[in-house]
């Protein structure tokens, strides 16, 4: 087939994720509480972090960039959402959305290798609290903070490179309620073989990768947790390592999910329901589930409301 002629749409469609309008509204209402929760959780925590001087560690760099990260994944795709479930035009053009996966896809594996250095952290302050501030200085930290956002936008660049490059000419229709890799493969017509294993390698190097050496700091630390004599300060320190460790499974889990397994195995409700956990579930629920039972934070969040 000659697809010179069709190679890129001006503008593709997105279906969302129903046509149901009771459904809709429901989902309007849900999105949008979700995204005034995901801002005020995660800008209360930059502000604290940034006001109280006990809170300039190691922890709460990598939480404060753990929370600009959540914010920006968000934003670039909840406004998309709400816009699409009120308007009647869904449509989205060429640029829009290659904008929209380089972002998505530069902060989720930013998230991933970021998530990992937090839990190497907590390793080296649990398990070598000796040597801590010798091992995460603040050159070290820094180089991990611009080396993860390195790493991110260096990985979505290629993607959304070899991904753009391919002719389109199946549908103008994306299946999603945003524009995502996996998803939009299927709408070329020429075999993307190639995209596949360029998605498999970004998925295996980076988040099956970060999720093995979080999961082995974490066994570390609760090792070390157990060792621990008082049985109040042991529970209390498992349940809040227990209570990390679910949030990033849920997060590794559904990036996986989505993007390391075979393109016949795609099923659009599934992905849809998927990507919302990542982009939207994870993010609202990471400023609360990392510093919410921190008594600096809580006494400074106070602080701030007895002045007002």
């Amino acid at each position: 087939m000659d697809d010179s002629n069709q190679t890129f749409p001006d503008r593709f469609i997105l279906l969302g994720l129903t046509n149901v309008p009771y459904l809709q509204n429901i989902y309007f209402l849900v999105f949008l509480l979700m995204y005034i929760i995901t801002l005020l959780g995660n800008f209360l925590l930059i502000i604290v972090v940034w006001t109280n001087p006990k809170l300039h560690s190691p922890m709460y760099f990598f939480l404060s960039n753990l929370s600009i990260i959540d914010v920006s994944i968000t934003s670039s795709i909840a406004p998309i959402i709400l816009i699409n479930i009120l308007s009647k035009d869904r449509s989205i053009s060429l640029l829009g959305c290659a904008a929209q996966i380089f972002f998505s896809l530069s902060l989720e594996g930013t998230e991933c290798i970021i998530l990992t250095v937090m839990a190497y952290d907590r390793f080296a302050a649990i398990c070598k609290p000796l040597y801590y501030n010798n091992i995460m200085n603040t050159k070290l930290c820094l180089y991990l903070a611009a080396g993860s956002w390195s790493v991110g936008f260096i990985n979505a660049f290629i993607h959304v490179a070899l991904t753009f490059q391919l002719p389109f000419c199946r549908s103008h229709h994306v299946n999603h309620f945003f524009c995502e890799i996996p998803p939009f493969l299927r709408l070329s017509c020429r075999d993307t073989q190639l995209n596949q294993i360029a998605v498999y390698i970004s998925a295996g190097s980076i988040v099956f990768c970060s999720f093995f050496l979080t999961l082995i700091s974490y066994v570390h630390i609760i090792s070390s947790i157990l060792k621990i004599r008082y049985s109040q300060g042991r529970s209390t320190a498992f349940f809040t390592c227990a209570s990390h460790l679910n949030v990033v499974t849920l997060y590794y889990g559904a990036i996986l999910f989505m993007y390391a397994r075979p393109s016949s195995a795609y099923a659009n409700g599934t992905d849809k329901i998927v990507s919302i956990l990542y982009t939207t579930v994870t993010p609202m629920l990471n400023p609360f589930i990392y510093s919410v039972r921190n008594k600096d934070v809580k006494d400074t969040i106070i602080n701030h409301l007895s002045r007002r």
